[in-house]
């Protein structure tokens, strides 16, 4: 994918700022719509801050609605093939597309205590991560309240957002 710079950002018109921004946060462009109007940004910094105070400033409704447009880790979604392209290539690079039957299963379990527990999937930023942490973070995590996983998931949907912007933008 071709980079683009943030002078040609702040000149974009809404729908094709949205068309780029949008795939930084999964499924939700919302968070994108919000942020063309606080152009221009002096930085990618910049930017990913405004984003991820919007995020901030949304309201547990709709950050939990931002949580579950995740995908399961090693879910139905990856096993079929029909994750984001971004998606799949942050899974893949935790090595998450080469996992044994038994790992699968494993991960399937855990999936299904997260999502019991909380009601939204469980979210890593996967490409700062490989199977045996993401693993090791699922038993941690589980202990936690959901107010409390709320607020990490978050922390790790912005960790992804910066990632993905970087991918994007350059300069």
């Amino acid at each position: 994918m071709n980079q683009t710079t943030m002078a040609r950002l702040d000149q974009m018109e809404q729908v094709e700022f949205v068309l780029l921004v949008g795939l930084v946060f999964e499924h939700s462009p919302w968070i994108a719509a919000k942020a063309w109007g606080e152009r221009p940004f002096r930085s990618l910094e910049q930017l990913h801050q405004a984003l991820c105070e919007i995020v901030k400033k949304a309201g547990e409704d709709r950050q939990v609605e931002l949580i579950r447009a995740h995908p399961d880790l090693v879910g139905r979604a990856a096993l079929a093939g029909a994750l984001t392209r971004e998606s799949t290539k942050e899974q893949a690079a935790a090595g998450l597309d080469k996992l044994s039957p038994g790992e699968i299963a494993l991960f399937q379990k855990q999936n299904t205590a997260y999502q019991y527990k909380f009601g939204f999937p469980f979210v890593i930023c996967a490409r700062l991560n490989k199977k045996e942490a993401i693993l090791k973070g699922f038993e941690q995590r589980l202990k936690h309240s959901p107010a409390r996983e709320i607020q990490i998931a978050l922390e790790e949907i912005f960790k992804i957002a910066e990632l993905r912007l970087r991918d994007l933008i350059s300069g």
